[in-house]
């Protein structure tokens, strides 16, 4: 069915998700925002100017904007073909952060472009779900009838694993991991193999924390953060001292306290803290609710897709939600002190170019993919009509 949809046909707004389209925009100008708020002293000690941090932002959310219209131009089909050429590009690009990317806090992320720094990690894993996504349809029988089903795209994600690792960035790995084997999961993988799966990856993340000093420091840390508040416990304990200053309704925008050098990375990772603390236990909710509507969305194109014959269109739907709410919930439960601190910053919130303009890259795909959807629907009603008319 997808190969039905190949040409380039103008974008009509009627087969737009206009309430999915309103709330990433609203997400996006929250962050905007909250970026503001949480990086004017921060942006002024560092580049004296208060703006400066703000105003970059600014420049990535048009930048982002860009890439979400100009991915809605683009047929799904198109994308498809493309599969294996974004799978080598992704572990490409995990390969050369090792080999020329900058350091910064004792880990390998980024690659410098001149005008931002490109965290590899983002890009790559939206390249590795869209190929699995592929993969799924080509093999859907294997996937959920056999075991080499299951072995083939462990292959691809075990050196995607390895590649993370080097740099290192355990929270890509844990959000990819989560995104593929869901993936799996909702393709029809049987129940019995798809458990063995997960012990054995969840005995690797086990035995990756405890063979990694500083994991297991952070760990150690998560369990009793006022016992090391000033050392490894140090970012937690502050953040949780954010959530508690903003009560129920919080000190208003822009009065934070928590932002003002006490709380490390108040602008990228620790944002929702920032948000918390100024706009209370409602505002937190209140965007916690928009995440929920944009994942729930996500996955009901997925089924709509997978219903109308599309697989992968819904393969990949499913693979975009779950790559944003795993990183969602990661910050999420970061920030709040439910998960132990990881660097991983909150989608359309949190400053930085490379997290926005590939998760903006991503919902324009997910918003083709609906339209492209509704586009076949409305042909099918249209053809089923005029059968009936001529009857």
């Amino acid at each position: 069915m997808s190969e039905k949809i190949s040409t380039w046909p103008g974008i009509r707004s009627t087969y737009i998700d206009l309430p999915l389209l309103t709330i990433l925009l609203l997400l996006i100008c929250i962050g905007l925002v909250m970026t503001g708020s949480a990086s004017l002293d921060v942006s002024d000690s560092i580049f004296s100017s208060p703006f400066h941090i703000f105003l970059k932002q600014v420049l990535f959310v048009f930048a982002g904007l860009c890439v979400l219209f100009m991915m809605l131009m683009v047929p799904t089909a198109v994308i498809e073909r493309l599969s294996w050429s974004l799978l080598f590009l992704g572990l490409g690009l995990l390969v050369l952060v090792l080999v020329i990317g900058r350091e910064v806090n004792g880990s390998v992320r980024w690659i410098s472009l001149g005008i931002f720094n490109l965290q590899a990690s983002e890009a790559a894993k939206l390249c590795i779900v869209i190929y699995l996504a592929a993969f799924l349809v080509r093999r859907l029988d294997e996937v959920r009838n056999h075991w080499s089903g299951f072995m083939k795209p462990m292959a691809i994600l075990g050196c995607s694993a390895i590649l993370l690792l080097m740099e290192p960035d355990f929270g890509s790995l844990v959000v990819l991991m989560a995104a593929s084997l869901g993936m799996i999961f909702m393709a029809g993988a049987r129940l019995l193999p798809f458990l063995l799966l997960m012990l054995c990856v969840m005995g690797m993340v086990f035995l990756l924390i405890v063979f990694e000093p500083y994991r297991m420091a952070r760990l150690t840390s998560y369990m009793d953060p006022w016992a090391h508040a000033f050392d490894t416990g140090y970012q937690l304990t502050q953040s949780l001292i954010a959530f508690g200053r903003g009560e129920l309704f919080g000190e208003g925008l822009g009065n934070s306290i928590q932002k003002l050098f006490y709380l490390p990375e108040a602008h990228t990772d620790f944002v929702y803290a920032v948000l918390a603390e100024e706009l209370g236990v409602i505002g937190s909710l209140g965007v916690l609710c928009l995440f929920m509507f944009v994942v729930w969305r996500s996955l009901q194109i997925g089924q709509r897709s997978e219903q109308a014959g599309l697989l992968f269109h819904g393969f990949v739907a499913y693979g975009i939600a779950l790559l944003f709410i795993s990183q969602v919930l990661i910050n999420i439960g970061v920030n709040t002190g439910l998960l132990p601190t990881k660097g991983l910053t909150l989608p359309l919130l949190s400053y930085g170019g490379s997290s926005l303009l590939v998760n903006c890259m991503a919902f324009g795909i997910l918003l083709r993919i609906d339209y492209e959807r509704r586009l076949e629907n409305d042909k099918e009603n249209k053809g089923k009509r005029h059968i009936n008319e001529t009857v």
